[in-house]
């Protein structure tokens, strides 16, 4: 590390280190109004989620924002939360919970740098530019010594790139390997350039269910900026509410937070919904990034074959071509969207138990795990939708 003092420092609210500071160390790319790598660690997401009441007092994410500072500096932050349960996650450690506690210990409260309820892949450790790795070293040994400091049982970081993957291991922290389905453009100019790419028996199949959905009488719309309406979070308020009672029991994001994202994140998102009648029926949330388009949430009011594959994957896959973005990032899980172009993709998780026993059993499983999620990308990839060509060329 450096030979110049560092200071770390636990923030209860993420008002209390400003904007300005924040995202200097979280955006760096967007320093000239450029648009972020991706919106989910920059201070309107994550102040928006604490704003809302989405983390906080009662909902088992109570931000301990993770600072660190260089003679007054701050060189570094993470959005670091102490977890009362594994929920929101989308890397899953229930079983690890269950065991420690049947030996005894106590795995909560848990230590979590994650942004809340989202399982996209990005940077969390965030460096102000010149301080990269002197920034990550103290925000990782920081965290592990928090952790000491406290007696917690762990702390984990979810969805971090393969480099900090790599830099966080040579440090003392366990990987973790996991897999989701992205999409890929190849330069493709529009959907049937995409299709083209594809087997003759699954570009049928995408064409039959694009020609379903969209025969559900009535059309589909995407909107952003400016575009967005209150009315329409009325509407999507409605589908959230359905599929997160429906998957979680509770829905994860307050009524609020879509309040404070039509003022704040409104260019960063787009909401695609479908009318039928004058009534919105059904939507899809898309977060924008720089070179990649996140979905999150769908839901609806109204069930027509195949308007979820054409409202979350394929208005996507539309909207990604015509703004030339890399990749669609279509969340956690779903094996189903092999079949619709998208590929197996791996993340990456980072972990550090305080205790030495159940830390090498982990461990075990951890590399265990990995050689099994490497057999099942390369499989997966094989039997993937791609004319066998282009599959060997995309790997």
């Amino acid at each position: 590390m450096s030979n110049q003092s560092i200071e770390i420092r636990l923030v209860a609210e993420i008002a209390e280190i400003g904007q300005a500071d924040w995202d200097a160390c979280a955006c760096t790319e967007a320093v000239d109004g450029a648009r972020p790598n991706d919106p989910f660690t920059t201070y309107r997401f994550l102040s928006a989620l604490e704003d809302s009441g989405s983390v906080g007092p009662g909902t088992g994410w109570q931000q301990q924002y993770l600072t660190a500072y260089i003679e007054g500096q701050l060189i570094a932050v993470a959005p670091m939360y102490a977890k009362m349960h594994s929920q929101g996650e989308y890397i899953f450690d229930h079983n690890w919970a269950h065991a420690f506690e049947r030996a005894g210990g106590h795995y909560y409260p848990k230590l979590q740098i994650a942004v809340p309820h989202t399982p996209a892949t990005g940077r969390r450790f965030l460096t102000r530019a010149g301080f990269e790795d002197v920034g990550k070293q103290a925000l990782i040994q920081g965290a592990m010594q928090v952790t000491e400091n406290n007696t917690l049982s762990s702390v984990h970081i979810t969805f971090c790139t393969q480099e900090e993957a790599e830099f966080a291991e040579r440090l003392g922290m366990m990987v973790r390997k996991n897999q989701q389905f992205h999409w890929r453009n190849e330069g493709y100019s529009n959907f049937d350039d995409f299709l083209a790419s594809l087997n003759s028996r699954k570009r049928k199949n995408i064409r039959k269910e694009r020609l379903q959905a969209q025969g559900f009488g009535g059309d589909i719309l995407t909107f952003t900026g400016n575009q967005i309406e209150p009315e329409h979070w009325d509407a999507f308020w409605q589908f959230y509410q359905d599929t997160g009672a429906r998957k979680w029991g509770t829905p994860y994001l307050t009524r609020q937070f879509f309040d404070i994202a039509q003022e704040t994140l409104r260019d960063d998102m787009a909401l695609v919904l479908a009318r039928r009648d004058g009534r919105w029926i059904a939507g899809a949330l898309n977060f924008i990034g720089s070179d990649a388009l996140y979905g999150r949430y769908w839901g609806c009011t109204e069930h027509h074959p195949c308007l979820h594959f054409e409202l979350c994957y394929y208005q996507a896959i539309d909207f990604a071509i015509a703004n030339d973005l890399g990749t669609v990032e279509a969340g956690a899980q779903g094996e189903h969207k092999l079949a619709r172009g998208y590929l197996p993709t791996p993340t990456w998780s980072l972990h550090w138990m305080r205790d030495e026993g159940f830390a090498r059993a982990v461990g075990e499983y951890l590399q265990a795990e990995r050689d099994a999620v490497d057999h099942e990308i390369e499989v997966l990839t094989e039997y993937g939708p791609f004319k066998q060509a282009q599959v060997e060329e995309q790997e």
